[in-house]
């Protein structure tokens, strides 16, 4: 009788931990999210992403970000620099004429320096005053100087040397070995040549971006594109700003999968593939690989009621089965955005997995107890 007790006990308390819904578990079931989505008043749709709607679904407003890298292609420029405001010049002038207005005694040259490329452009030079050189080459700024000391000294030579100010640099901010503002040694200077002189892109930084301002312009490209692709080696103009940043794209990883954390984007896009592949898996044990779960929030300015062109509401959940083709090619195609959740939700028979074994230990406990009765009895 005590026996028949105890399994009666056990049988009850499987049943009652059955009905209840709440075994223990470490994530959440494809239905339980689901619920409610084809209601009236439901706050979310859920989209099943399949090959027939992938296309469609690409359409759709892109969150999180812009949606791509804006850059500009690489193009050739002269090797030799122009001057610009703030620029140094310094002039030695030779004039070979008896009591020249250029020269002291006992000298046939005289040296004119740290002339400062002045807000008009312009350069002041005595007996012949202010002479516009903004723009104009070094070569092409002495000889316009030259030509301007004829009247008073017709046989006179002129050299020019230059030095960058501040007008004539871009600056480095961050990111880089040694931040700064660097002259532009001519207009052929390209990026990585600069990021170079300052010191390269820090070892510390993780899945860099090179931003760069231009003009009230802006323009990114992850680092390593621009490493790996020589077009985008971009030629640098005066006053251009670099910054390099990490890149701070992210999507949140959640449930049966071998990592549930924030997770940075590693290159420019992300596939549903590709996000499973870096959360680690799907938990072999506890995955549901039919209920893979992409959490989606979208602009109010985006829905588009009763639309293929949009989402319906502001919050998407959108569905993914990985046991067929059909599914693992969609997810091949699906992009991830920043701020998305990708969810692996848990396999109903983990449930009947663990009543299973909760009935083994009861079970277990049944066999003692039969023992126990026995020994009693005698």
């Amino acid at each position: 009788m005590f026996s028949l007790f105890i399994r009666a006990m056990a049988i009850s308390a499987i049943l009652a931990v059955a009905g209840c819904g709440s075994l223990p578990r470490g994530a959440a079931l494809q239905k339980e999210v689901t619920r409610g989505a084809g209601a009236q008043d439901a706050t979310f749709q859920v989209v099943k992403v399949s090959n027939e709607n992938i296309e469609v679904i690409k359409g759709w407003p892109v969150t999180g970000w812009s949606g791509a890298f804006r850059w500009i292609k690489t193009s050739r420029g002269p090797q030799s620099q122009t001057l610009q405001i703030g620029d140094k010049v310094d002039l030695t002038i030779w004039d070979n004429q008896q009591n020249s207005l250029l020269t002291q005694n006992g000298s046939n040259m005289t040296t004119l320096t740290a002339l400062v490329v002045s807000p008009n452009g312009s350069i002041f030079v005595p007996y012949i005053g202010d002479v516009v050189v903004n723009g104009l080459t070094s070569d092409g700024a002495r000889k316009r100087i030259q030509r301007e000391l004829t009247p008073i000294a017709p046989d006179a030579q002129v050299q020019l040397t230059a030095t960058p100010g501040v007008g004539n640099s871009v600056s480095v901010l961050g990111g880089v070995g040694a931040p700064g503002s660097y002259p532009l040694p001519d207009r052929n200077t390209k990026i990585l040549t600069m990021l170079a002189t300052a010191g390269g892109i820090k070892d510390s930084m993780r899945n860099p971006v090179v931003s760069l301002s231009r003009a009230g312009q802006s323009y990114s490209i992850p680092a390593k594109d621009l490493y790996n692709n020589p077009d985008k080696n971009t030629r640098l103009y005066s006053g251009d700003q670099i910054i390099i940043q990490n890149d701070e794209r992210a999507f949140t990883s959640l449930g049966a999968s071998g990592t549930e954390s924030l997770i940075h984007f590693p290159k420019e896009y992300v596939t549903a593939m590709e996000a499973m592949s870096l959360m680690g898996g799907i938990n072999d044990t506890r995955g549901n690989p039919k209920g893979i779960l992409i959490l989606r929030e979208y602009p109010a300015d985006a829905v588009v009621p009763e639309g293929q062109n949009g989402p319906e509401k502001q919050q998407v959940i959108f569905s993914l089965n990985l046991t067929t083709a059909d599914g693992l090619f969609a997810a091949r195609n699906f992009l991830i955005h920043p701020n998305d959740t990708v969810l692996a939700t848990e396999s109903p028979v983990v449930a009947l997995q663990t009543i299973f074994g909760l009935f083994g230990s009861l079970v277990g406990a049944t066999a003692q107890a039969n023992t126990l009765a026995t020994s009693l009895s005698n």
